[in-house]
């Protein structure tokens, strides 16, 4: 590995370090509500830990009691150890109904020893197929790693223990709707997806190794906009005067964007050419 390599690796593990020792004890019987599953998710250790579990008969899930209009969002996930494969542990934000937004993180499981899929996508107003997807350069079963979504007015950051992998600008400039008006959840699932998720659907689920569990903890989202009865907490008096509002890549994060980029990403839809015959998405030429 590269020095410059080795660097951003360590970079992003120390980001991964501060933010476990500064992150609040907040309870996440006061953040979430487990909505679905029978069971299978539970809250644990005084609030400090989640865990979704799936077996053949269901999967499980949990949403966010508020809703957010735009946030600097962060929650550490450790995935399905061991043979995964089938399985899909879902992690993002999104709105309601036929003209929804959505930002996803979908953790697509493996056989043991081969990689997760880390699986990105956008929506605004319904349309998606803004897919991006990614290995890890890490083992994302062996611990907790901090998830993140910047969003805000002007742009979308995914990151991964504070290295960003994926920047989503606005470009509304070109006609493209922007996740801007709609109040999300954050929404997280774990859940069978053997049709499709591991090779196409061509490995499917070994339900022998089931239960297969997911942990979380460590949310925080102290200083995102929280939405309510049609109000944001940022536009009202003491609301948020965060930076993150206009934050933006600085030059160090722009080059772990491109090393990760170039080392870890699998799938870029903005380089599909076959799958747009007409014309790459119009976004694609601001990225």
């Amino acid at each position: 590995m590269a020095a410059s390599s080795r660097l951003l690796v360590f970079s992003s593990l120390l980001c991964s370090l501060l933010f476990m020792a500064t992150s609040s004890s907040a309870d996440l019987n006061q953040d979430v509500d487990i909505t679905w599953g029978d069971g299978r998710a539970r809250i644990l250790d005084n609030g400090q830990l989640l865990t979704l579990s799936l077996d053949k008969a269901s999967g499980s899930g949990f949403q966010s009691k508020n809703q957010y209009l735009f946030g600097n969002i962060h929650m550490q996930l450790k995935l399905v150890p061991g043979n995964s494969a089938g399985t899909v542990t879902a992690y993002y934000l999104s709105s309601q109904g036929s003209t929804h937004d959505e930002i996803d993180f979908e953790f697509l499981g493996n056989l043991s020893g081969d990689p997760y899929i880390l699986h990105t996508n956008v929506f605004s107003q319904g349309k998606g197929n803004r897919e991006q997807q990614f290995y890890l350069w890490f083992d994302p079963t062996a611990d907790f790693r901090t998830y993140s979504i910047l969003w805000n007015p002007q742009r979308i950051i995914f990151s991964v223990d504070g290295t960003p992998i994926r920047e989503f600008k606005n470009a509304e400039s070109v006609g493209v709707a922007y996740p801007k008006n709609q109040p999300m959840r954050i929404y997280s699932s774990l859940w069978n997806a053997d049709d499709w998720a591991t090779r196409g659907g061509l490995v499917k689920t070994d339900w022998t190794q089931a239960p297969f569990t997911a942990s979380y903890r460590n949310f925080k989202a102290d200083d995102a906009c929280v939405w309510s009865s049609g109000v944001s907490s940022c536009s009202s008096s003491g609301g948020s005067t965060s930076s993150w509002l206009s934050q933006e890549l600085d030059s160090t994060s722009q080059e772990k964007l491109r090393w990760v980029q170039k080392n870890y990403m699998i799938y870029n839809y903005c380089a599909d050419a076959k799958r747009f015959p007409q014309g790459l998405p119009p976004e694609c030429s601001l990225s």
